[in-house]
C-alpha cells in the first residue's frame, strides 16, 4: 500500500479560515478541505505548501508551524497530513486548481461536507479557537 506525504494550509484570518473545494472529477470530488497537496520528490514540506497555494490560488503564504499530523487511510492508500498554520502574505486567492474557494468562520467548519483527513485538523482547530475565548 502505498502511503503519500501531503501538506496542507490552514490560513487564518480572525475568526475565519480558508478552505478549498476540490474539482468534481477529482478523488474526493467535491469534498472540502484546507488546500495543498503532495510532496514532490527532494522538497520540504514547507516549499511545497508555498508551491501548491501559489498553483492552487495564486496567494502567498508565510508557513508558521506544523499544527496537527493525521494519518489517514483512503482505500488502497495511506495519506500522511501534515497541516501546517499559515498566514496570508499576499494576493487575492482565485480557485485556479480547485472547484470552489470559502473564508468561513471556524465554528461553522463542521458544516462543511469535509474531506475525513481533514476532520482532525478542522477539529483541533475549534477547540483552539474555543479555548482562546474562554468557552
Amino acid at each position: 500500500m502505498n502511503t503519500y506525504i501531503v501538506t496542507a494550509a490552514v490560513i487564518t484570518d480572525q475568526d475565519r479560515v480558508l478552505i478549498t473545494q476540490r474539482k468534481k472529477n477529482s478523488n474526493q470530488g467535491l469534498k472540502w478541505e484546507f488546500p495543498g497537496g503532495k510532496m514532490e520528490e527532494g522538497e520540504d514540506p514547507e516549499g511545497c505548501l508555498i508551491r501548491e497555494i501559489k498553483e492552487e490560488l495564486d496567494i502567498d503564504i508565510a508557513v508558521q508551524d506544523i499544527f496537527k499530523v493525521v494519518m489517514h487511510r483512503y482505500g488502497d492508500r495511506n495519506i500522511l497530513l501534515l497541516a501546517y498554520l499559515c498566514s496570508h502574505a499576499g494576493g487575492d486567492p482565485a480557485p485556479l486548481e480547485c472547484n470552489n474557494i470559502a473564508w468561513v468562520p471556524v465554528k461553522r467548519l463542521m458544516d462543511f461536507d469535509l474531506a475525513a483527513a481533514d476532520v482532525p485538523v478542522a477539529a483541533k482547530l475549534q477547540e483552539v479557537s474555543d479555548n482562546a475565548k474562554g468557552t
